[in-house]
């Protein structure tokens, strides 16, 4: 069993989570993009992205690594490591990417904020899928006793970017769906993501 495995049903009876739907997002600023982020989405489009790797390398690192920039640094981002928490319960396995409020970049250190799980076309199973992460990470985040109030996940295929929340038990399934094609408006809701997440841990 992995966080691959999981199913809502499965997610429900095993950690008790309530699946909602909201609008997660308001308030938020829009943020333009560098000309660096713009030549290298542009790049992408011409080299292509047709597996799941060159998503998550030409399309979700790139705009987390301009993220990263605009947020001055608040946050380190790990690329395909495995967060393994809880192999009992199934809280294992790789993840994509992992942003965590540490500043240490050699291996993941709590407190986690946020994960993000590249799929090529299906982002109602990355977005299972990151639930699951999100139950591991919450874990993680309580073993090291540097909790989180809010837990920020990402479904995405690189072009199309779903969002999700976790609190408690509640697990938030956003009502919007972000699109790379405007991509001030995504970058001012992942800052914002960012804001809130290290608010609340000051």
């Amino acid at each position: 069993m992995a966080y691959t495995d999981f199913t809502p049903a499965g997610l429900t009876q095993q950690f008790d989570l309530d699946f909602q739907a909201a609008r997660l997002f308001s308030g938020y600023l829009p943020q333009a993009p560098s000309a660096w982020l713009v030549e290298t989405l542009q790049r992408a489009q011409r080299i292509g992205y047709v597996s799941e790797k060159a998503r998550s390398e030409r399309l979700v690192s790139p705009v987390l690594t301009e993220l990263n920039e605009l947020s001055q640094q608040q946050f380190t981002f790990h690329s395909g490591v495995n967060l393994d928490v809880d192999a009992a319960a199934g809280l294992r396995g790789e993840c994509d990417f992992v942003l965590s409020l540490s500043p240490i970049r050699d291996f993941i250190v709590a407190p986690i904020f946020c994960i993000t799980e590249a799929k090529k076309q299906d982002l109602e199973a990355g977005t299972v899928q990151c639930a699951a992460q999100l139950v591991g990470a919450q874990r993680l985040n309580e073993l090291a006793h540097r909790p989180v109030p809010v837990l920020y996940g990402c479904s995405t295929t690189g072009v199309d970017w779903r969002f999700l929340t976790l609190v408690g038990q509640r697990l938030t399934l956003d009502h919007d769906v972000y699109s790379i094609r405007e991509l001030p408006i995504l970058l001012g809701v992942m800052q914002h993501i960012v804001h809130q997440a290290a608010n609340a841990v000051a």
